[in-house]
């Protein structure tokens, strides 16, 4: 069994989601698959991780060929986990986030705990793939999804990706006319708090808010391709240095 490749998946939804479970049943006779995810929905985590509480794995099932096992932390928690217990005999051949129940576009990124699974892995210097679905429904349908998730999970596993690399891949809801291979929109998040009053006498506040494209015309974006039925692959790099500018700001701050 250890000459098959392993599958190492977490996500920010919880370990029972139907689109966790989805993305098991679509990868599973391509390699062994080990899960490691939150024990609940764990969504706007982004690369947060546990500095001060405890961590604890549960396994939940495990047959041959799959393990899954559940996090009381963060998806980058799990992912941290799984890699330090479960795989320092055998590293995995690709990590995958999600399947998320919606997307993951535009500035999104920053904010996704399952972009994060794939950062993670990413910066372990392993193939990492993100997947999302733009429906946020519990019982979401992920079926449309299962041919091109097969195929981009059968490619990274047998081409690898480019160091510093791992990709975000969002699909749009219902059968997708094509692939979109884009750069991330500029977008804003606008009206995100929301202020109560409690009857104890002290504010409270919701997080909420809406999203606007900045740029609804452009077509080489992920937003433009997702809102006219493409799948939308976007190139996502860990290192956010500006290179191009680094010649500048010699220019401007260094004596």
């Amino acid at each position: 069994m250890k000459h098959r490749p392993l599958i190492l998946i977490s996500n920010d939804d919880g370990y029972q989601a139907k689109g966790i479970m989805s993305l098991v049943d679509m990868v599973r006779d391509l390699g062994d698959v080990l899960v490691c995810a939150p024990e609940g929905p764990r969504s706007g985590m982004s690369c947060a991780f546990s500095a001060v509480d405890y961590l604890r794995l549960t396994l939940r099932h495990r047959e041959e060929g799959l393990e899954i096992w559940s996090c009381n932390g963060t998806p980058v928690d799990c992912t941290k986990l799984a890699l330090n217990q479960f795989c320092a005999e055998r590293r995995p051949a690709i990590v995958i986030g999600g399947i998320n129940h919606g997307d993951n576009a535009s500035v999104n990124v920053h904010y996704s705990g399952t972009m994060a699974v794939a950062i993670e892995g990413c910066m372990k210097y392993l193939p990492s793939v993100a997947f999302s679905l733009c429906d946020y429904r519990q019982d979401a349908d992920f079926e449309p999804m299962r041919q091109l998730v097969r195929d981009v999970t059968s490619k990274v596993i047998r081409e690898g990706l480019p160091l510093g690399v791992c990709l975000n891949i969002n699909f749009p809801l219902g059968t997708p006319k094509g692939i979109k291979v884009c750069r991330m929109a500029h977008g804003t998040w606008y009206d995100e708090c929301v202020k109560e009053h409690h009857p104890r006498g002290y504010d409270y506040f919701w997080m909420v808010g809406k999203y606007r494209n900045d740029e609804p015309d452009e077509e080489d974006t992920d937003n433009w391709a997702l809102t006219h039925g493409y799948v939308a692959i976007t190139p996502t790099r860990y290192d956010v240095t500006h290179y191009e500018l680094m010649d500048e700001m010699r220019r401007r701050f260094v004596p």
